[in-house]
């Protein structure tokens, strides 16, 4: 079962932005999940697979006030420290019920006075979100039955949002190709990354999707460059309408609209667990 769970912060001394990079953010979850699980701690720091975590980078802006529909350009970037007593939010989705079992005991236990470290910054949990609101739509959970059966399987002139996919990539999103990274969100390369990490936490496999009948009709996407000390990243954020056109089959049609609405959780392309790649589906009113 997924979880998208919004974590709010209250620091308690200034963050200097040097610690507010991915890396950063990835050994604070590292922290609250050692907290409660040692051994589990250091095995998801030691692992290299594909893990079943995503994080968001730290934000300081209501989710509906930047980026226009619905607050679709997160800020994955600081140059100036986070001052103290500034709200923030953090995002984290985990993907399996095995790992949100483990950390139940630091939701259910949370001491809204523990303080924990990002870099020389103390800073509270003050709340955790769980389900969607008004203005915080990365709230959420859902069974992986539940997006499979409500997925459409319905694509026809009536019902054009279900053959419509917007795809609203909030931070910067890349791909492996090969040796090399491409910044292109083909439809390859989006819903072969929705696939495969549907088809490993799910266990609803997915054989084969239509790949071939899903084609972009509407991009609007620029690159962007984040550089730290120690490596850079170039990625696209924007959004991209994919349309299903042909014919195809229904349940066809129920797979891709089921890897579409998984987004939200587990966003595309690299650098997931460092707040690369958050995407989610956009619905027009």
């Amino acid at each position: 079962m997924p979880h998208s769970l919004v974590l709010n912060l209250l620091p308690q001394s200034p963050i200097p932005p040097q610690y507010l990079t991915g890396r950063h953010l990835h050994a604070l979850f590292l922290t609250l999940v050692s907290s409660v699980d040692s051994t589990l701690g250091d095995r998801l720091h030691d692992s290299t697979a594909d893990k079943a975590f995503t994080l968001s980078p730290l934000q300081i802006n209501s989710p509906l006030l930047k980026g226009g529909k619905g607050g679709s350009k997160l800020q994955y970037s600081h140059q100036q420290p986070i001052p103290a007593g500034t709200p923030c939010w953090w995002r984290i989705s985990l993907l399996d019920d095995t790992l949100f079992g483990k950390l139940t005991q630091l939701w259910l236990n949370l001491n809204p006075n523990r303080p924990w470290h990002l870099g020389p910054a103390d800073l509270y949990i003050t709340s955790i979100q769980g389900t969607p609101q008004s203005i915080q739509p990365w709230a959420n959970a859902s069974t992986y039955a539940q997006l499979y059966e409500e997925a459409s399987d319905v694509c026809d002139g009536l019902r054009l949002r279900n053959s419509s996919i917007n795809l609203s990539f909030c931070t910067p999103t890349a791909f492996r190709q090969g040796q090399y990274d491409t910044t292109l969100p083909t439809r390859e390369s989006v819903f072969n990354s929705l696939l495969s990490r549907w088809n490993k936490y799910s266990g609803i496999e997915f054989t084969q999707i239509a790949i071939e009948s899903i084609f972009p009709s509407f991009v609007n996407i620029h690159t962007e460059i984040l550089a730290d000390s120690r490596s850079k990243f170039i990625g696209i954020l924007g959004e991209v309408t994919y349309k299903i056109l042909g014919t195809v089959e229904p349940i066809q049609i129920k797979q891709i609209n089921a890897l579409a609405d998984f987004a939200l959780y587990c966003g595309v392309g690299r650098k997931t667990t460092m707040g690369m790649g958050m995407a989610r589906r956009l619905y027009s009113p």
